[in-house]
This record gives structure tokens, sequence and C-alpha cells, in this order.
């Protein structure tokens, strides 16, 4: 029995080196799970000795259950960042990555396990439902720093907590049904769905009535206080839940000692809560993502610290050549097959095939299958732990190495981070900006200083990167190399000058647009070859429209509700060399070509009038037919 000062001394180093690895991990924007891999090894029994099993019990005492918790509460945040808006960004290929995606990689892993190292079949189908799982805590770190396109973000990070929950599930009845108790593989589907069903209809049980409390809280002093432990302990009273009812209602029926029912519970209720109108939300999610990382910090630092180099070693070249065909080969091979005839562009859907990082899910749940494993032959180490232990950990270390921290530079040469705009400024002019912008599909990232804009306007689901823009190294963060347009929008004109001439000399920006708030300023800008907007004129603008021009400048407040007027350049396009009546015999119902501009002269389109490279288009009508005009001329 370890001794009171020897767990408070391990618990307090491994939250020390959890913090450590994360900011090491922020400044060198990488996942901090390679960090904190590393850690767990140094100080593992294979290093300097200080975290053991023996520290909380082995397979037999509390490690199972802490870990349990912890798992609990790093998915449940995962899920509850999960927006339901976000799955209408890809939904056919999200559900196919998280069904054929999820099979094609059960049976490729198995097959490679079981003939290049020649595993029993019942380990290699424990490894391949283990690595079926893509983790949402490698995956989301690595969208926050490349910036790629909404739609193949969101069905990453889905993938990663869906097939979180898929995998720790599988792998738990494989290893009861098929490894232990050699009950045969058709024992799986129908343990794997009693666990699954019975985990989401706890999960949102308990959801719903979180939110009931959460609504009657009403608005005190102590109330984001309430609403954070609340939420807090939702997600351990579901994990707890599901494994109880589990345990009593199917437990006779199936044999099993184990349960994974809790990962599914968390993962439903924290979905559900995360997208039901909660009270504090924000204080809430800041709340839960500081527990994360030190409960995160926690379970990695401890699993790799039980990581035995040996069994590494013990796998050798063939284990070196499975890890790199699992994410190599199967994993692009999901991915195609899931992406086939959709939208994404090739370049994206190779992308995608290059983020498959394994994470924490595989990491817990194999330790603590081997640790049982050694406890069943305690004369030597068992060959069917070290096999798995030693195959999850070496594909966890090498998709976190070249694929979390090589992500940003894979992106880059595949050309899919998308040229967007950049607001530097999240006050009331940059947020309706930024509003306007996104109901055009325009990728958009808003730059301020001031933490509490930066967590409000997160919360309220805009990209934000939070720093000084006079400063190169945020500008570089918020993806300005990537920026088509940067639209400076801050009440200072020092900072907003700072800024143009960083964006227009460092940068290269092809369009800047700032506000301009003093008069006597304005020359200032212009001389740098950047279109400013007068603050007061703009308003004087607006009122004589009213003035002189009361329809169409109500029309005009209502863009992107009942109108929209869009402007493209042709580049290379198909529509290039065509007619003005042959292009608005294409363009949709709703839509009208309303000028031609070619070389800064602008008219009104003629039907014979041929299409140049180079010239601007605008288009009029309603949001979106004018929507399809303009995809139809990128084409």
């Amino acid at each position: 029995m370890s001794s009171t000062v020897e767990i408070i001394t391990v618990v307090t180093t491994i939250a020390g080196l959890g913090v450590g690895s994360k900011i090491l991990a922020d400044r060198l924007q990488v996942p901090s799970v390679l960090f904190l891999i590393l850690t767990g090894i140094v100080v593992g029994p294979e290093g300097i000795g200080l975290v053991t099993p023996a520290v909380f019990g082995g397979a037999s005492g509390a490690l199972p259950a802490i870990v349990g918790l912890s798992v609990a509460i790093i998915v449940f945040e995962g899920a509850f960042s999960l927006e339901a808006e976000r799955l209408r960004e890809a939904p056919r290929v999200t559900l196919r990555l998280v069904t054929v995606g999820a099979v094609v990689t059960l049976v490729g892993t198995t097959v490679v396990v079981h003939y290049l190292l020649g595993a029993a079949w019942d380990v290699s189908l424990l490894v391949g439902s283990l690595l079926v799982a893509t983790g949402p805590t490698v995956i989301t770190p690595i969208m926050d720093v490349v910036m790629v396109r909404e739609r193949v973000a969101s069905a990453l990070e889905t993938e990663g907590v869906v097939n979180d929950v898929t995998a720790a599930i599988l792998a738990v009845v494989t290893f009861e049904y098929v490894v232990l108790s050699r009950r045969g593989v058709e024992r799986v589907v129908s343990g794997f769905l009693l666990q699954f069903g019975t985990g989401i209809a706890v999960g949102i049980v308990v959801a719903l009535l979180a939110w009931v409390v959460l609504r009657r809280l009403g608005r005190s002093d102590n109330g984001p206080q309430n609403a954070r432990l609340i939420v807090l302990v939702t997600a351990l009273i579901a994990y707890g839940a599901a494994e109880s009812s589990y345990t009593l209602l199917f437990s006779g029926i199936v044999g099993t000692g184990h349960s994974e029912a809790g990962i599914a519970a968390v993962a439903a209720g924290g979905f559900v809560l995360g997208n039901l109108d909660i009270p504090y939300r924000e204080a809430v999610e800041q709340f839960k993502g500081d527990v994360t990382l030190l409960v995160n910090s926690f379970v990695f630092i401890t699993l790799a610290s039980l990581l035995s180099l040996s069994d590494l070693q013990t796998l050798g070249l063939a284990g070196l050549a499975a890890a790199v065909l699992i994410a190599a080969a199967i994993r692009p091979l999901a991915v195609m097959l899931c992406t086939v005839g959709d939208t994404f562009s090739l370049r994206e859907r190779a992308f995608m095939s290059a983020m498959g990082p394994r994470g924490i899910i595989p990491a817990s749940v194999a330790t603590l299958f081997a640790l049982e494993l050694n406890a069943q032959s305690p004369a030597a180490q068992n060959p069917e732990a070290t096999t798995l232990v030693g195959m999850v950990f070496l594909v966890i270390v090498l998709t976190v190495v070249f694929e979390g921290g090589g992500a940003r530079h894979i992106a880059q040469a595949l050309n899919v981070i998308p040229k967007r705009v950049l607001i530097v400024g999240g006050g009331r002019i940059g947020q309706e900006l930024a509003d306007r912008l996104e109901d055009r599909d325009e990728e958009v990232v808003i730059v301020d200083s001031d933490p509490d804009v930066v967590e409000r306007l997160r919360g309220s689901g805009y990209t934000v990167r939070q720093g000084d823009a006079t400063d190169r190294g945020t500008l570089e963060d918020a993806g300005i190399e990537n920026a088509k347009i940067v639209a400076v929008a801050t009440g200072d004109d020092d900072v907003n000058m700072l800024v143009s001439q960083l964006a227009k000399n460092r940068f290269d920006v092809e369009r800047v647009i700032a506000r301009v708030n003093e008069p006597t300023n304005t020359d200032a800008f212009e001389d740098l070859d950047v279109e400013t907007v007068p603050s007061w004129r703009s308003v004087a603008w607006s009122m004589d429209n009213f003035i002189e021009r009361p329809a169409i400048a109500r029309w005009m407040t209502e863009l992107d509700e009942t109108g929209d007027v869009q402007e493209i350049e042709v580049t290379d396009s198909d529509r290039v060399g065509m007619t003005v009546a042959q292009l608005s015999a294409e363009l949709p119902d709703g839509a009208h070509l309303a000028l031609v501009s070619r070389d800064g002269n602008s008219q009104l389109p003629h039907p014979d009038q041929e299409i140049e490279r180079g010239d601007h288009l605008t288009f009029i009508g309603r949001p979106e037919p004018v929507q399809q005009a303009v995809r139809l001329c990128e084409q």
C-alpha cells in the first residue's frame, strides 16, 4: 500500500508536468499529448521511477476507477464542445467515417497485426478495436492550429468523439468475450449494442435532468460557480449511472465483468447538454477546459509511465512496419472510401487521410487490459500484453509525432488552408462584419487582445485568436499568410495604422481595409495603399441614403435576409469567353448579373459582351441564388 505522502508527491508532480507540457506545446504549436507521453516515460519505472503501478494499487487497486472517471471527463468535454450545427457541414462523410471508416480500420488493423507480428486473431482483433479511435484530445488541438475549412475540421472532430466511444466499447467487449472467455466473435455484436444503447439512453436522461436544474438556477452571484459544478457532476453521474445500470441489468445475461457503457453515456450526455440553451455557458466552457487539462495530464502521464520500452523493442521492425501501414495505408484507404463522391477536394481528402492520431482511449484501455493480463501470469510478462501495449503505444507515438507535430506543414504542402478574411478588433463593428461575411460562407478569423471579448466571441461560435495584432507573431498565429483580406476595425487609429503596415509591407496581403476614426489620419492610410472606411463619413452616407434613396437603403440593411449583392473576379473559370447572354441563361432564378467591371470601369452588362479573365462580375438577387451564381463562376 502506497503511503499518503507518496501519492501526494506523485499527483502534484504529474499536475506540474502536465501544465508545463501544455505551455511548451502551445509555444511549439504541437499537440500536448506528445510531451505528456515523453514525460510519463521519464517519470516511470524505466526512467526515474517516480510513478509505478503500485502507487495506485495496479489493476486490482484504484487505478482502473481513477482512469475511468478521468477519461469520462475528457470525453464529456469533447462531446460538450461538439456543436450540432457543425455536423451539418459534412453529414454524409461524418456518418461514413464513424461506420464504414471504423469497420475498414478494424479489419485492416486486425489483418496487419496478425500477419506482420504473428499475433493470434483474438489479440489482433483487440488491437484493431482500440485503434479504431482517433482521439479528440489530439485532433482538436490540431484543428485549433491548422485552420482548414470548417467542414474538414467538423468531420475530423466528430469522428474523433464518436470513434473514441466506439473503440472503448468494442475493445472491452472483444477483451471479455474473445480474449478472456474465448466465447467467439459472435458475442461481440450483442455486447457492443447493449453497452452502446445503455450508455446513450442513460447519458441523454442525465443530461436532460441537468439541463432542467441549470435552467432553474436563475441569475445570481454564485450562478457561474454553481453551473460549473453541476456540469462537472453531470459527467461523473452519467458515467457512474451507466456503468451501474449496465451491470445490474445485463451482467447476469451476458456475463461480462467489464463495461464501457459509461463512456457512451458521457459522450451522449455531453453532446446533448452542450447543444441545449444553458446559463453561464462561457464560464462553464472555460472551467471544463481547465479541468480537462489537469485530468488529461494525469491520465497520459500515468499511463505512459507504465509503458515498457522493452515492449516496443520486442515488436522490432515488424511492429514499426505494422504501425506505418496502419497510419499510411489503412487510414488513407478508410478516408478515401468514406469521402468518394462528396464535395471534398482531393487535397482535403489527402489531409484527412494524414490526420488519424490516436489518443487517450487506446492508451488507457490498452494499459488496463495489459495489467490484468500480466496479473494472470505473474511469473513472466504476458506476450499478449506485450503485443497489445507495444502496438497501441507505437501507433500513438508515431501518429502524434508525425501527424500532430507536422500537421501545419502537411496542410501547407497540400494547400488546404483556405484563403480567409482576418478581422482585427472584436467590437461591435468587427462582430457585425464577421456575421455578414460568415453568412456568405467566408472563412473568418477575428483577432482581439481583450480576453473577455475573446471568450465572449468564442462562446458565440466565432473563430478567434487572442493577442496584440501589432505583433507579427499574433498575426501569424491567426493565419495572415493565408489571408486574402485584412479588415482592421479597432477604435484606435494608431493600432489600425500599425496593423495595416504589417499586413501590407511584411505579409503582402492583397487587400487591406482600415477603419479611420480621425479625418486627419486618412491621407496616412491611403499613402500605404490601404482602402479606408472613414467612420464619420460612413454614418453620413447611410443617413443620406435613407433620406434620398429610402427603398434602396432599407433593402441594403436587409442584405443576407431578403437579398444579397456579391462580386467575383473571373480567373480561370470556364465562363471566360462566354457572352453575357450565355452566362445569364445559366444563372439560377432569383440571381441577376448587375455590373461588369473591367480595368476599373463599371458598366451595365450588354447581352453580346464577352466575359474576359480579370473581369469583376456583380450579382444581385436573393441570397441563395446569388451564392449559387458565385459558385457557378468559380468553376
